[in-house]
């Protein structure tokens, strides 16, 4: 089977069934040697070439290196053998090359400056450091010099030097003053990469005397200053505006030489005024994007990690209004030498062969320079095995004594390399330098490393293994490293098992297992979702975490990948992460992290923390005129919130002083408002901010600005003339305020005269009032009226003319010609003639009618007379009398009425309303029951309404079943107040209608219930048949029966606590007799009703009182429910629209019904 080359980094094998091996050539050179092998010597740590020392401390020049056998050190200062021995200040650290210089207690730095190299040593060669030159650190002072103030006018340019004193390494300049505060910096004042301070145009307010330059020296830490520089600039009329001129660089072209590697940086300062605007470019490129950065304020280009591409011209450009400069920089990037090929160690074993490479690069191309142990190889002794080829050492048929250190110089003018390798010439069997039975656990479908880390000479041949069998790995899905590592790109489930490493060359073979589990990946199944809440509310993140049984995850919760803030404000319990109080810091990304020994998974979600805005600020006034003032100002944090509008709102500091109304409104991307104006007035403007979640407290008040004042621009309003007595007119208005004065001394003019006269306009100017009477007017004149404003400035416009009058005086005249007709026995219609519009002196606002009925005498003596009032509005000459008691005598008078009262009455005129249907009787008991016959006594209506004709009695038994019986009608006599009713059924209930009549028709119906008693006889009769009672039989269908009853009395109970119907009213429904039906009058509109109850059956639980009566309460005749006070009102046709005056009783329901629940007597009673 051929051997498999392997490649530089990985070869993935994938030939079918070929085992992986490995097949390692020897030229491999990151193969470590066994320490407890023969080797040559290593330098593992060494101080850099240029080393810059704290002369306050001891010097540590570092030598480290490793071989078997341990190496030897010896030193060379500048380039001549250094003997530590015979300097008591030097000492070599035991086992090292590290040198220390004790010059704390004695001695100077300066004497051990130099240039050193360290040689390390064994039996198999010698290993070299590089050249390590060291020298202290300086930090010298400023020279003693006497700066002199310096004096310019506004808009000068001016550089202050600044002249560093040299020290090692430069130091870092800036500017302060004497509080140690930085000199503010900007596009006009900026420090330039030599320390010098430019200042392209200087202002007033650049007067100092304390400009000071400080050096800070870093490796010390120590820091210097320049003595203070005093500048003074003279307020004066400023200097000529000019075109931009360069401070530095001088002329149109400079040029700059950098390394590869180093940071470019390219500065360009100008002069001018206005203050120059600085542009770069490249002429005959761009400008590399992610390299490139501007520094103080665009005035420095820098380019980092330049390489030979970034040579070129680079072009700055200096703009102002007035004209551009432009200055080209030619950059020339130069290179130290930079490896391409470091040279590697080289192990061989007897006859093998080999090759050193040592390849660099560089501008200028670096000189390649070979030594052997430490000595130029063109000097050292002969080797016939080795042959040099430029920048490759060629080895072959190497033997065990030419082991040897080589070492490759690749310099030219800019700096060197200098790279040790060893050829070390071994024969080793294979070892494996990795633990046995290591346990690799590994998430699944990730790679997994399997190391095998191995030595041997000649280099072994690396084969694996899976399983205990021993099979050969043989599938394409495994990737063999150089290093002996088996990779698994992508582990499985089935990877799990034990692998073992086998390493083989031709002096033997070694091996070593090490064991694979495939673990289930760690997941995150419930991630934090973004939230956005307002400050101060609560938030809550979850976070649910699935994960290998094995395996024991930790949850972290980070902020913006950092802890989070240790405050009790966030707790973290379980699955959720909850913040409390949230405030604006609280914003930003939080993290769910869940680790395991193996892996980790992170979700994370933004918490967005909104607000109202805050407020405005910077609030300015610009463009002060007279009725317009524009507002600027700057907007406050939106608190994540876009701001949708602001809200402008002044104050009137003069008329209302901490009154604040509403100006103007913008929008939320508007930080200026052009606002109007009114005169003479003291503004003050604040604003607030809105956004979507609310408004911001206002702004700071801007500062005050005084409006001139001018003439009133309106009149007052509300303008109205209106006599209270009936020789004035009292002229009214609604004052100006303050803020509509628009000036001091606001006065109003009045102005009146009759409108239907040839007068001449009377004014008179009044202070700040609101209203002017005039006096000795004719009564109820019509008068034209205006009131006009004006101030110290001067008037209002003109006016506009209202017209009023003068006051009102009582009416003079009475109607005439009063004429009444009966409509019907409540309803009367009255007529008048109007009275003449000037008797009525005033504003005719309607007809008053009192009318009154006439009691007989014996009622006089006992109640007042009571009159009522109907009023028609305006000019109607007719109304409607309605709700007039029926056979009543009546008196009426009609009054005009104006707006200071009632005139004059017109004569009393009487008439009489014609016999109506009675009212229901006043009561109805039941007396003196018998077995046979029950005595009604009742009371007559209480409103007989004419002249009653007869009673009329109707009643119907109802049985045990409630079904009622057939209809009894008798006539009763209507001198009648009692009546008998004989031949009855013994222990029958019975239901009684009662009603009276007059000629006109039947009244309203009143209802009772009463029973006959029980026949006494039979029942000794009943309590004889003892034979029969003393049965068994007998007793149990009695107790059925009794049982019955019980449950029938229970169904009562609840059906009429529930509000079930009476089962007689079923009956009546059906039953219903039309000739006890209520009547109405012909007119349908004020006939008398019944009580509509009067005309159902008994409701559920209706029963008689204990004392068998039933009373119907008086009623008044008044309309007091049909509108406002006594001023009843009807429409031109009589409808009625008013209310009677005086008082109206409502009238109890009639028929006596009870809610309460009937008593176990009556309920048996319906039963028998």
């Amino acid at each position: 089977m051929p051997p498999l080359k392997i490649m530089p980094k990985k070869k993935h094998l994938s030939a079918g069934r070929v085992p992986l091996i490995l097949f390692l050539c020897q030229m491999i050179g990151a193969l470590d040697v066994p320490l407890d092998l023969v080797q040559p010597p290593t330098i593992t740590q060494q101080s850099p070439k240029d080393y810059i020392v704290d002369p306050r401390e001891n010097i540590v020049i570092q030598c480290e290196a490793k071989g078997k056998p341990p190496p030897s050190f010896s030193w060379t200062r500048n380039g001549t053998h250094f003997d530590i021995d015979k300097d008591p200040l030097v000492t070599m650290k035991p086992g090292s090359g590290t040198l220390v210089i004790n010059i704390i207690t004695e001695g100077k730095a300066e004497t051990y400056e130099g240039v050193y190299q360290c040689t390390a040593r064994n039996e198999r060669g010698a290993a070299v450091s590089n050249n390590i030159v060291v020298r202290p650190s300086r930090s010298p002072l400023w020279t003693k010099e006497r700066l002199e103030p310096i004096t310019l006018r506004n808009g000068q340019s001016l550089v202050l030097p600044c002249r560093p004193p040299i020290g090692l390494p430069p130091a870092i300049i800036f500017w302060m003053d004497n509080s140690f505060q930085r000199l503010p910096q900007s596009e006009r004042v900026s420090q330039g990469l030599n320390g010098d301070l430019y200042f392209s145009n200087v202002l007033p307010e650049d007067t100092r005397e304390d400009y000071i330059c400080y050096a800070r020296f870093n490796h010390t830490q120590t820091i210097q200053q320049k003595q203070p520089i005093s500048l003074k600039v003279i307020s004066a009329k400023p200097s000529k505006e000019r075109p931009p001129t360069f401070l530095t660089p001088e002329g149109n072209e400079s040029l700059k030489e950098e390394l590869r590697g180093n940071v470019l940086s390219l500065e360009c300062i100008a002069e001018g005024l206005p203050t120059p605007i600085i542009y770069w470019i490249k002429e005959d490129g761009t400008l590399p994007v992610n390299r490139t950065f501007y520094r103080n304020f665009k005035k420095t280009l820098q380019i980092t990690q330049v390489t030979e591409a970034d040579s070129g011209n680079y072009q700055c450009i200096a703009k102002n209004p007035l004209g551009a400069v432009h200055h080209t920089i030619a950059v020339t990037v130069k290179a130290a030498p930079y490896w391409i090929a470091a040279p590697q160690n080289l192990v061989l074993s007897p006859g093998e062969n080999g090759t050193l490479i040592c390849r660099a690069n560089g501008n200028p191309k670096p000189r390649i320079a070979w030594l052997t142990n430490g000595v130029p190889i063109e000097i050292a002794p002969e080797d016939p095995s080795r042959k040099i080829d430029g920048d490759t050492i060629i080895f072959s048929n190497v033997q065990e004594r030419l082991s040897a250190v080589y070492q490759c110089n690749a310099s030219n003018e800019y700096g060197y390399l200098l790279a040790n390798a060893f050829v070390n010439v071994l024969a080793e069997p294979p070892r494996i330098l990795t633990s046995a039975n290591i346990l690799y656990q590994v998430i699944a479908n990730r790679p997994a490393f399997l190391d095998c880390a191995f030595f041997g000479s000649p280099l072994p041949t690396i084969e694996w293994f899976k399983g205990t069998k021993g099979s050969a790995l043989h599938e394409d899905i495994y990737v063999l490293h150089d290093n002996g590592t088996l990779e698994i790109p992508v582990a499985q489930k089935d990877s799990t098992g034990t692998y073992t490493c086998v390493a083989r060359n031709k002096l033997g073979m070694a091996k070593n297992e090490v064991h694979l589990e495939i673990k289930d990946p760690t997941k995150i199944i419930k991630q934090p979702e973004h939230a956005v809440v307002q400050r101060g509310s609560k938030v809550s993140f979850e976070c649910k975490v699935k994960h290998d049984h094995t395996l024991i995850p930790t949850i972290v919760w980070l902020k913006d990948h950092g802890e989070l803030p240790n405050e009790e404000r966030f707790s973290v319990d379980k699955d959720h992460l909850v913040v409390t109080d949230v405030s604006d810091d609280d914003g930003g990304t939080y993290t769910c992290a869940a680790n395991t020994t193996l892996d980790r998974v992170s979700a994370s979600a933004v918490l967005r923390v909104v607000d109202v805005p805050n407020p405005p600020f910077d609030l300015e006034l610009t463009n002060q005129l007279d009725k317009s003032v524009q507002l600027t100002w700057t907007p406050g944090d939106d608190n994540n919130s876009p701001i949708t509008k602001f809200i402008i709102e002044y104050e009137d500091a003069m008329h209302e002083a901490g009154v604040w109304h509403h100006q103007a409104e913008v929008s939320g991307t508007q930080t200026t408002a052009q606002l109007k104006l009114s005169p003479y007035v003291n503004y003050s403007f604040r604003v607030m901010a809105e956004n979507n979640i609310g408004r911001s407290v206002p702004s700071e008040a801007s500062e005050q600005y005084l409006t001139k004042a001018a003439e009133p621009d309106q009149n007052p309003t509300a303008v109205e003339g209106l006599g209270t007595e009936p020789d004035n007119l009292v002229i009214t208005w609604k004052p100006l305020n303050g803020f509509e004065s628009n000036g001091p001394g606001l006065q109003y003019k009045v102005s009146w005269r009759q409108k239907d006269g040839d007068d001449e306009w009377t004014s008179v100017v009044v202070a700040n009032v609101s209203k002017y009477i005039v006096s000795g007017t004719p009564t109820f004149v019509p008068y034209l009226i205006k009131v006009q404003a004006l101030n110290d400035v001067g008037f209002a416009p003109e006016p506009a003319v209202v017209m009023g009058h003068s006051g009102e005086d009582l009416p003079m005249v009475a109607p005439g010609n009063v004429r009444v007709n009966v409509v019907n026995s409540t309803l009367a219609e009255v007529h008048w003639d109007p009275v003449p519009l000037k008797s009525v002196r005033g504003h005719l606002q309607g007809y008053r009618i009192y009318y009154w009925k006439v009691q007989s005498s014996s009622k006089r003596n006992r109640r007042h007379i009571e009159k009522k009032i109907l009023t028609f509005q305006g000019s109607k000459t007719h109304g409607m009398l309605p709700g007039l008691q029926p056979y009543s005598h009546y008196f009426l008078n009609v009054r005009v009425v104006n707006g200071k009262g009632e005139g004059p009455a017109s004569s009393d005129r009487g008439f009489h309303t014609p016999e109506g249907v009675p009212s229901a009787p006043s009561s109805l008991k039941i007396v003196n029951p018998t077995l046979d016959s029950l005595t009604l006594e009742w009371d007559p209506p209480s409103h007989p309404n004419g002249v009653l004709t007869e009673y009329t009695l109707k009643y119907q038994p109802i049985n045990s079943t409630h079904e009622l019986g057939p209809l009894v009608d008798l006539k009763i006599p209507a001198n009648k107040t009692r009546w008998t009713l004989k031949n009855l059924n013994f222990s029958t209930r019975y239901k009684f209608y009662f009603y009276a009549q007059t000629s006109v028709g039947s009244g309203s119906q009143i209802t009772e219930e009463a029973i006959t008693t029980v026949d006494e006889g039979k029942m000794a009769m009943a309590s004889r048949q003892v034979d029969i009672a003393t049965q068994g039989w007998f007793i149990g269908l009695m107790c059925a029966v009794a049982l019955l009853i019980l449950i029938l009395l229970i169904v009562c109970f609840v059906r009429r606590n529930k509000g079930g119907k009476y089962p007689v009213k079923e009956k009546e429904d059906a039953h219903a007799d039309p000739e006890i039906q209520p009547m109405k009058e012909d007119d349908g509109t004020f006939g008398e009703y019944s009580d509509a109850e009067d005309h159902k059956p008994l409701k559920k639980g209706s029963r008689t009182p204990s004392d068998r009566t039933v009373k119907k309460e008086d009623s008044d005749d008044s309309l007091v429910d049909y509108g406002e006070g006594v001023n009843g009102q009807f429409n031109e046709d009589g409808s009625f629209i008013g209310q009677y005056s005086g008082k109206k009783e409502k009238e109890p329901a009639e028929g006596n019904e009870s809610s309460e629940a009937p008593s176990p007597v009556n309920a048996m009673n319906s039963f028998v």
